[in-house]
Protein backbone atom coordinates (compact mmCIF):
# COMPACT_ATOMS: atom_id res chain seq x y z
CA UNK A 1 0.00 0.00 0.00
CA UNK A 2 1.46 3.31 -0.56
CA UNK A 3 2.33 6.01 1.76
CA UNK A 4 0.55 8.81 2.06
CA UNK A 5 1.69 12.13 3.63
CA UNK A 6 0.44 15.12 5.85
CA UNK A 7 1.31 18.57 6.35
CA UNK A 8 0.74 19.34 10.22
CA UNK A 9 -1.20 22.59 10.95
CA UNK A 10 -0.66 23.23 14.80
CA UNK A 11 1.48 20.43 16.42
CA UNK A 12 3.19 17.53 15.29
CA UNK A 13 2.45 13.63 15.01
CA UNK A 14 4.42 11.33 16.85
CA UNK A 15 3.25 8.96 14.83
CA UNK A 16 2.22 8.78 10.93
CA UNK A 17 0.29 6.33 9.44
CA UNK A 18 -0.60 5.52 5.89
CA UNK A 19 -4.12 6.19 6.90
CA UNK A 20 -6.30 7.94 10.28
CA UNK A 21 -9.42 6.48 10.27
CA UNK A 22 -11.66 8.00 13.14
CA UNK A 23 -13.67 4.81 13.28
CA UNK A 24 -15.72 5.78 16.72
CA UNK A 25 -15.38 9.67 15.31
CA UNK A 26 -18.74 11.46 16.75
CA UNK A 27 -21.91 11.89 14.99
CA UNK A 28 -21.93 15.78 14.94
CA UNK A 29 -25.31 17.40 14.21
CA UNK A 30 -24.51 20.21 11.52
CA UNK A 31 -25.81 22.83 13.32
CA UNK A 32 -22.91 22.32 15.66
CA UNK A 33 -20.58 24.49 12.84
CA UNK A 34 -23.06 27.49 14.39
CA UNK A 35 -21.20 27.82 17.62
CA UNK A 36 -20.72 31.74 18.54
CA UNK A 37 -16.71 32.54 17.23
CA UNK A 38 -16.99 34.42 20.33
CA UNK A 39 -16.92 31.97 22.82
CA UNK A 40 -13.55 30.39 21.57
CA UNK A 41 -10.56 30.97 24.07
CA UNK A 42 -7.91 31.96 21.52
CA UNK A 43 -9.64 34.93 19.08
CA UNK A 44 -6.61 35.69 16.78
CA UNK A 45 -5.78 33.18 13.81
CA UNK A 46 -2.42 32.30 13.52
CA UNK A 47 -2.01 31.38 9.51
CA UNK A 48 0.02 28.42 9.23
CA UNK A 49 3.37 29.78 6.70
CA UNK A 50 4.41 26.80 4.42
CA UNK A 51 6.99 26.96 1.62
CA UNK A 52 8.23 24.12 -0.78
CA UNK A 53 11.39 25.98 -0.91
CA UNK A 54 14.23 25.38 1.61
CA UNK A 55 16.79 27.96 0.45
CA UNK A 56 16.08 31.94 -0.40
CA UNK A 57 17.41 32.75 -4.00
CA UNK A 58 19.01 35.70 -4.80
CA UNK A 59 18.39 38.63 -7.54
CA UNK A 60 21.24 38.40 -10.53
CA UNK A 61 21.22 39.05 -14.08
CA UNK A 62 22.99 36.17 -14.58
CA UNK A 63 21.48 33.77 -16.73
CA UNK A 64 19.24 31.11 -14.37
CA UNK A 65 21.13 27.91 -14.28
CA UNK A 66 20.10 24.55 -14.42
CA UNK A 67 17.56 22.48 -11.82
CA UNK A 68 18.53 19.13 -11.17
CA UNK A 69 15.71 16.76 -12.76
CA UNK A 70 15.88 12.93 -13.95
CA UNK A 71 17.22 12.44 -17.50
CA UNK A 72 15.33 11.56 -20.49
CA UNK A 73 15.27 12.43 -24.31
CA UNK A 74 14.12 16.57 -24.75
CA UNK A 75 12.76 18.02 -27.32
CA UNK A 76 13.35 21.41 -28.87
CA UNK A 77 10.90 24.17 -28.46
CA UNK A 78 10.83 25.26 -32.14
CA UNK A 79 9.38 22.10 -32.71
CA UNK A 80 6.49 22.10 -30.63
CA UNK A 81 2.87 23.72 -31.92
CA UNK A 82 1.90 25.93 -29.17
CA UNK A 83 -0.31 28.36 -29.66
CA UNK A 84 -2.04 28.59 -26.19
CA UNK A 85 1.05 29.36 -24.57
CA UNK A 86 2.12 33.39 -25.01
CA UNK A 87 5.85 34.09 -25.18
CA UNK A 88 7.50 36.80 -22.97
CA UNK A 89 10.15 38.90 -23.82
CA UNK A 90 9.94 41.72 -21.14
CA UNK A 91 8.80 42.92 -17.75
CA UNK A 92 6.49 45.05 -19.56
CA UNK A 93 5.02 42.11 -21.72
CA UNK A 94 4.79 40.11 -18.62
CA UNK A 95 3.19 42.18 -16.02
CA UNK A 96 0.68 43.36 -19.21
CA UNK A 97 0.19 39.67 -19.54
CA UNK A 98 -0.75 39.43 -15.53
CA UNK A 99 -3.01 42.10 -15.58
CA UNK A 100 -4.99 40.94 -18.97
CA UNK A 101 -5.33 37.76 -17.35
CA UNK A 102 -7.17 39.24 -14.30
CA UNK A 103 -8.28 36.24 -11.97
CA UNK A 104 -7.09 33.37 -13.96
CA UNK A 105 -4.25 31.65 -13.16
CA UNK A 106 -1.35 32.10 -14.90
CA UNK A 107 1.34 29.58 -15.44
CA UNK A 108 5.03 30.76 -16.03
CA UNK A 109 7.65 28.41 -16.69
CA UNK A 110 10.86 30.19 -16.83
CA UNK A 111 13.26 28.18 -19.15
CA UNK A 112 16.73 28.75 -20.74
CA UNK A 113 17.76 27.52 -24.46
CA UNK A 114 20.80 25.71 -23.00
CA UNK A 115 18.43 23.36 -20.58
CA UNK A 116 17.60 20.42 -21.49
CA UNK A 117 15.49 19.76 -18.62
CA UNK A 118 13.43 22.62 -19.37
CA UNK A 119 12.96 21.07 -23.06
CA UNK A 120 11.51 17.83 -21.47
CA UNK A 121 8.48 19.57 -19.17
CA UNK A 122 7.66 22.17 -21.92
CA UNK A 123 5.54 19.45 -24.23
CA UNK A 124 3.64 18.85 -21.12
CA UNK A 125 2.67 22.33 -20.50
CA UNK A 126 1.58 22.74 -24.19
CA UNK A 127 -0.40 19.63 -23.69
CA UNK A 128 -1.84 21.15 -20.20
CA UNK A 129 -2.71 24.52 -22.25
CA UNK A 130 -4.22 22.61 -24.83
CA UNK A 131 -7.22 21.04 -21.74
CA UNK A 132 -7.49 24.22 -19.45
CA UNK A 133 -8.98 26.74 -21.62
CA UNK A 134 -9.62 28.57 -17.90
CA UNK A 135 -5.78 29.10 -17.34
CA UNK A 136 -3.14 31.27 -18.85
CA UNK A 137 0.46 29.73 -20.38
CA UNK A 138 3.76 32.07 -20.57
CA UNK A 139 7.21 31.39 -21.71
CA UNK A 140 9.91 33.27 -20.94
CA UNK A 141 13.68 32.28 -22.00
CA UNK A 142 16.15 33.53 -19.10
CA UNK A 143 18.70 33.59 -22.08
CA UNK A 144 17.09 34.95 -24.48
CA UNK A 145 18.07 38.53 -24.07
CA UNK A 146 19.17 41.16 -20.79
CA UNK A 147 15.50 41.88 -20.54
CA UNK A 148 15.12 38.47 -19.62
CA UNK A 149 18.00 37.91 -17.77
CA UNK A 150 16.31 41.41 -15.90
CA UNK A 151 13.26 39.84 -15.56
CA UNK A 152 14.29 36.71 -13.85
CA UNK A 153 16.32 38.45 -11.44
CA UNK A 154 12.89 40.61 -10.67
CA UNK A 155 11.35 37.71 -10.07
CA UNK A 156 14.17 35.84 -8.26
CA UNK A 157 14.70 32.92 -10.32
CA UNK A 158 18.06 31.44 -10.43
CA UNK A 159 17.08 27.71 -11.82
CA UNK A 160 15.30 26.76 -14.73
CA UNK A 161 13.06 25.00 -15.23
CA UNK A 162 11.27 27.66 -12.55
CA UNK A 163 6.96 27.78 -12.46
CA UNK A 164 5.18 30.35 -10.91
CA UNK A 165 1.92 30.95 -11.11
CA UNK A 166 -0.24 33.76 -10.46
CA UNK A 167 -3.61 35.06 -9.78
CA UNK A 168 -5.07 38.30 -9.63
CA UNK A 169 -1.60 39.27 -10.62
CA UNK A 170 0.16 38.45 -7.52
CA UNK A 171 2.63 35.03 -6.93
CA UNK A 172 0.50 31.96 -5.28
CA UNK A 173 2.95 29.34 -6.01
CA UNK A 174 6.05 28.56 -7.48
CA UNK A 175 7.90 25.23 -7.83
CA UNK A 176 11.45 24.31 -9.54
CA UNK A 177 12.34 20.91 -10.74
CA UNK A 178 8.82 19.32 -11.22
CA UNK A 179 7.58 16.48 -13.03
CA UNK A 180 5.04 16.34 -15.46
CA UNK A 181 2.75 14.57 -12.82
CA UNK A 182 3.65 17.16 -9.99
CA UNK A 183 2.80 20.30 -13.09
CA UNK A 184 -0.79 18.75 -13.54
CA UNK A 185 -1.46 18.62 -9.75
CA UNK A 186 -0.51 22.51 -9.68
CA UNK A 187 -2.45 23.62 -12.45
CA UNK A 188 -5.46 21.70 -11.16
CA UNK A 189 -5.44 23.06 -7.45
CA UNK A 190 -4.43 26.48 -8.58
CA UNK A 191 -6.63 27.02 -11.22
CA UNK A 192 -9.56 24.39 -10.55
CA UNK A 193 -12.16 26.31 -12.13
CA UNK A 194 -13.59 23.62 -14.68
CA UNK A 195 -14.23 20.50 -12.67
CA UNK A 196 -17.04 19.06 -10.59
CA UNK A 197 -15.69 19.81 -7.19
CA UNK A 198 -17.06 22.64 -5.65
CA UNK A 199 -15.38 25.23 -4.26
CA UNK A 200 -16.17 26.58 -0.76
CA UNK A 201 -14.63 29.82 0.66
CA UNK A 202 -16.15 30.15 4.17
CA UNK A 203 -18.23 28.52 7.62
CA UNK A 204 -21.62 30.05 5.57
CA UNK A 205 -20.65 27.80 2.05
CA UNK A 206 -20.50 25.01 3.74
CA UNK A 207 -23.77 25.11 5.89
CA UNK A 208 -25.18 26.30 2.25
CA UNK A 209 -23.55 23.01 0.74
CA UNK A 210 -24.80 20.70 3.44
CA UNK A 211 -28.54 22.16 3.31
CA UNK A 212 -28.76 21.99 0.04
CA UNK A 213 -28.29 18.22 -0.06
CA UNK A 214 -30.24 17.49 3.02
CA UNK A 215 -32.16 14.56 2.60
CA UNK A 216 -31.11 13.41 -0.40
CA UNK A 217 -28.98 10.96 1.23
CA UNK A 218 -25.35 11.82 -1.00
CA UNK A 219 -22.28 11.26 0.78
CA UNK A 220 -20.48 14.98 1.07
CA UNK A 221 -16.46 14.74 0.61
CA UNK A 222 -14.88 17.71 1.80
CA UNK A 223 -11.27 17.66 1.01
CA UNK A 224 -9.43 20.18 3.44
CA UNK A 225 -5.85 21.69 2.67
CA UNK A 226 -4.09 24.55 2.72
CA UNK A 227 -2.71 26.96 -0.55
CA UNK A 228 1.09 25.51 0.04
CA UNK A 229 0.74 21.81 0.62
CA UNK A 230 2.61 20.03 -1.40
CA UNK A 231 0.71 16.24 -0.32
CA UNK A 232 -2.97 18.05 -0.85
CA UNK A 233 -1.68 19.25 -4.19
CA UNK A 234 -0.33 15.74 -5.16
CA UNK A 235 -3.92 14.01 -4.41
CA UNK A 236 -6.28 16.66 -5.50
CA UNK A 237 -6.29 15.33 -9.08
CA UNK A 238 -7.82 12.01 -7.78
CA UNK A 239 -10.05 14.00 -6.01
CA UNK A 240 -11.08 15.83 -9.23
CA UNK A 241 -11.51 12.22 -11.46
CA UNK A 242 -13.74 11.09 -8.75
CA UNK A 243 -15.62 14.13 -9.11
CA UNK A 244 -16.83 12.89 -12.34
CA UNK A 245 -17.12 9.63 -12.17
CA UNK A 246 -19.11 9.32 -8.98
CA UNK A 247 -22.69 10.81 -9.35
CA UNK A 248 -23.85 9.81 -5.99
CA UNK A 249 -21.08 12.22 -3.99
CA UNK A 250 -20.67 15.09 -3.69
CA UNK A 251 -16.96 16.84 -3.58
CA UNK A 252 -15.65 19.98 -2.05
CA UNK A 253 -12.92 21.60 -1.14
CA UNK A 254 -11.97 24.13 1.05
CA UNK A 255 -8.43 26.10 2.02
CA UNK A 256 -8.34 26.40 5.41
CA UNK A 257 -5.45 29.59 5.36
CA UNK A 258 -7.61 31.13 2.79
CA UNK A 259 -9.37 33.74 5.12
CA UNK A 260 -10.13 33.77 9.58
CA UNK A 261 -13.50 31.79 8.25
CA UNK A 262 -11.82 29.13 7.04
CA UNK A 263 -9.47 28.39 9.61
CA UNK A 264 -11.98 29.17 12.33
CA UNK A 265 -14.29 26.24 10.34
CA UNK A 266 -10.59 24.16 10.70
CA UNK A 267 -10.33 24.55 14.73
CA UNK A 268 -13.94 23.82 14.88
CA UNK A 269 -13.46 20.36 13.10
CA UNK A 270 -10.14 19.71 15.45
CA UNK A 271 -8.58 19.37 12.06
CA UNK A 272 -4.87 19.25 12.65
CA UNK A 273 -3.19 17.78 9.76
CA UNK A 274 -4.01 18.40 6.19
CA UNK A 275 -5.34 17.10 3.97
CA UNK A 276 -8.20 16.18 5.43
CA UNK A 277 -11.39 14.73 4.52
CA UNK A 278 -14.52 14.86 6.03
CA UNK A 279 -17.65 12.95 5.12
CA UNK A 280 -20.77 13.99 5.73
CA UNK A 281 -24.64 12.62 5.01
CA UNK A 282 -27.79 14.55 6.22
CA UNK A 283 -26.25 17.26 8.27
CA UNK A 284 -23.90 14.69 10.06
CA UNK A 285 -20.40 14.34 9.83
CA UNK A 286 -19.96 10.04 9.54
CA UNK A 287 -16.02 9.86 9.57
CA UNK A 288 -12.79 11.62 7.83
CA UNK A 289 -9.62 10.10 6.47
CA UNK A 290 -6.99 11.69 6.98
CA UNK A 291 -3.79 11.62 4.18
CA UNK A 292 -2.54 11.81 0.12
CA UNK A 293 -3.32 8.19 0.07
CA UNK A 294 -5.22 8.00 -3.27
CA UNK A 295 -6.19 4.18 -3.21
CA UNK A 296 -6.89 4.97 0.78
CA UNK A 297 -8.79 7.87 -0.14
CA UNK A 298 -10.94 5.68 -3.02
CA UNK A 299 -11.40 3.12 0.19
CA UNK A 300 -13.12 5.11 2.79
CA UNK A 301 -15.52 6.80 -0.06
CA UNK A 302 -16.47 3.20 -0.86
CA UNK A 303 -16.91 2.45 2.63
CA UNK A 304 -19.17 5.37 3.75
CA UNK A 305 -21.28 4.90 0.35
CA UNK A 306 -22.06 0.60 2.14
CA UNK A 307 -19.29 -0.54 -0.58
CA UNK A 308 -17.53 -3.42 1.60
CA UNK A 309 -14.03 -2.71 1.38
CA UNK A 310 -10.72 -5.20 2.74
CA UNK A 311 -7.55 -3.55 3.37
Amino acid sequence: MASSFTTTLSKPLKTLHNTTLFSNFPTLPFSSFSFPLSSKSNSSTSYPTLSTKSSSVRASAATPKEAATPKEAATPFASIADDRVKKVHSATEFDEALKAAKDKLVVVEYAASHSQNSKKIYPFMVELSRTCNDVEFLLIMGDESDDTRALCAREKVEKVPHFSFYKSMNKIHEEEAIGPDQLMGDVLYYGDNHSAVVQLHSRDDVESLIEQHRGDGKLIVLDVGLKHCGPCVKVYPTVVKLSRQMETVVFARMNGDENESCMEFLKDMNVIEVPTFLFIRDKKICGRYVGSGKGELIGEILRYQGVRVTY
